[in-house]
């Protein structure tokens, strides 16, 4: 199966950039987190268990950067990033590169490490409600699977300064899930709640799928525990 990743749109807070420490040239943070479980696009990549999340963000004007890890089942995951975020109009945009790196993996029989490109765009429908969308391409998947194409679009609510509700529903179609010829994908869609109070931000979010049992995309995971529909609570801090 393929060891996935973070972002979720606009809600996951294991990735949640904190104020950090300006200067003439940027804005540098960091953050910690502790999560039940590490999902990424509906699938569990921490066997149904705990994972302990963070990183590091550099922001200067339109630019950003960033490094985050993430304990796995069995080693772990470390996520190199950048981009660009102009704003045209009334559409605010995210043009990046992520690159996913598993340095604990057997890698003997296939290639893990792999990179996506990223093309988003969000939409302040008001001062409370912001709607968005993404596109990830990666030309090369995770395990030698071909390309891989995840299309979601997203939404939050800003309740009040410390509560927020957000969502996500999207679409991953990969091109040889379980070999060649085997072109497959699948629906994932979460909902959550973000809470911030003495410096922590707790999120807890429901996950689910719409993968079945004996389908190619079933080989892209650990099984149906990792794809069934699941709470997730996450606290993170940032630094």
């Amino acid at each position: 199966m393929r060891n996935m990743k973070k972002i979720i749109g606009l809600a996951v807070l294991a990735t949640a950039a904190g104020v950090g420490a300006a200067n003439a040239e940027g804005t540098v943070s960091a953050n910690i987190a502790l999560t039940s479980d590490y999902v990424f696009r509906g699938v569990s990549l921490s066997d149904n268990g705990p994972a302990i999340q963070g990183g590091f963000d550099y922001e200067a004007e339109m630019f950003y950067a960033g490094v985050w890890a993430s304990s796995l089942t069995e080693d772990m995951e470390i996520d190199l990033y950048a981009g660009l975020t102009p704003s045209t109009g009334p559409v605010d945009w995210d043009i990046g590169i992520i690159g996913y790196f598993y340095p604990g993996a057997d890698d003997d029989g296939a290639e893990f490490d792999y990179g996506e490109f990223k093309l988003g765009a969000s939409h302040d429908l008001s001062e409370q409600f912001n709607i968005g969308g993404a596109v990830y391409f990666a030309s090369e998947n995770y395990g030698d699977t071909g390309e891989a194409l995840y299309l979601e679009i997203n939404g939050a609510y800003q309740v009040n300064d410390a509560f927020a509700i957000n969502a996500a529903y999207g679409n991953q179609n990969i091109e040889e899930p379980a070999g060649p010829g085997t072109e497959d994908d699948y629906n994932t869609w979460n909902i959550g709640a973000t809470w911030a109070m003495h410096g922590f931000e707790i999120d807890l979010r429901y996950h689910d799928t719409d993968i079945e049992p004996g389908t190619n995309i079933e080989a892209y995971t650990y099984g149906e525990s990792s794809y069934d529909s699941n709470f997730v609570i996450t606290i993170g801090r940032s630094l």
